[in-house]
């Protein structure tokens, strides 16, 4: 894992007996927002296994019970989830994120209110290679871009999206009242909080491991039809290039992750922030940037 507080690109090619598989070549880079001295991202590589998570930023003025913050939760998660898998390679990805979140439980020792609605909490994005196929995972707001040759797709968890679109029309609703902007805002974000690993609302890995097994999950091939070919795997600091800055779509996203690597399409999203008119901003004016691209070698 690199460290979490600077920009880090690593690059990696194990080596492998021609014919046995596929080959996982893995480029990754990591950018606090700009401005901001740690980075709440993390991305990571063990053995077969690579993921990004982002850590919930916690709004100015609000508890989280806790005494840690979000880049630690993402660190401890991410080590918690190497060790998962290496102890048990052969259980499926949702088992290994409930056991990591259980240890981070754990680890938080009994200073924390881990119940408190606040606690940190991290998307996470998955993706392992393992002989003749790859499976993925996907919680919360970090996609995943899969090229299989023929097709361009897009692993998505859309549950928050749906969850901050009903929070911003309750939030529409109070307008013209006699509710000032601070106190909406307050409201909001308490009414997120109440739907985090909820049904009808979002999930994500926080302190309740039950929360994995609502992730978005898949397996794809790594010969034949349909083999996988290219992935990257984003935290929403790196999607926003598709989804809120629109500089291309997703199979352009890809591309040029594959010409400029991972810190040039974070590159081009830190020139579309400084671009971009701040009315047209999402609600957060930057943010921390983490991409993974794996490419993977035909089977000989």
């Amino acid at each position: 894992m690199g460290a979490p507080d600077r920009r880090y690109v690593t690059g990696s090619r194990p080596a492998r007996p021609v014919g046995t598989a596929p080959l996982m070549r893995m480029r990754s880079a990591s950018d606090p927002a700009p401005g901001r001295l740690e980075n709440e991202d993390v991305v990571f590589r063990f053995g077969p296994l690579v993921g990004v998570l982002d850590g919930a930023t916690v709004p100015e003025g609000f508890d989280t019970g806790c005494v840690h913050g979000p880049a630690w939760y993402v660190r401890h998660l991410a080590a918690r989830i190497g060790l998962a898998v290496a102890a048990r390679p052969a259980a499926t990805l949702m088992s290994s994120l409930a056991s990591a979140i259980l240890a981070v439980r754990a680890d938080h020792g009994d200073e924390c209110d881990l119940d408190h609605p606040g606690t940190p909490s991290s998307t996470v994005c998955l993706l392992r290679e393992g002989g003749d196929q790859v499976d993925y995972l996907v919680l919360c707001d970090s996609p995943l871009v899969l090229d299989t040759g023929d097709e361009i797709s897009v692993v998505s968890d859309d549950r928050l999206a749906s969850a901050m679109a009903d929070l911003r029309r309750a939030a529409d609703a109070l307008a013209g009242t006699d509710v000032d902007p601070v106190t909406r805002f307050r409201r909001s974000v308490t009414v997120q909080r109440a739907r985090m690993n909820r049904t009808h609302g979002y999930w994500v890995a926080a302190s309740d491991p039950d929360a994995a097994y609502h992730a978005v999950t898949g397996t794809l091939p790594l010969r034949g039809p349909g083999a996988l070919r290219r992935a990257v795997l984003l935290s929403d600091g790196a999607s926003c290039a598709v989804d809120q800055f629109g500089l291309f779509d997703w199979a352009g996203l890809l591309d040029v992750t594959v010409a400029e690597g991972p810190e040039g399409l974070i590159g081009r999203v830190r020139a579309a922030e400084r671009d971009t008119p701040e009315r047209l901003r999402r609600h957060k004016r930057t943010d921390d940037a983490s991409a993974i691209l794996c490419e993977f070698d035909p089977a000989g």
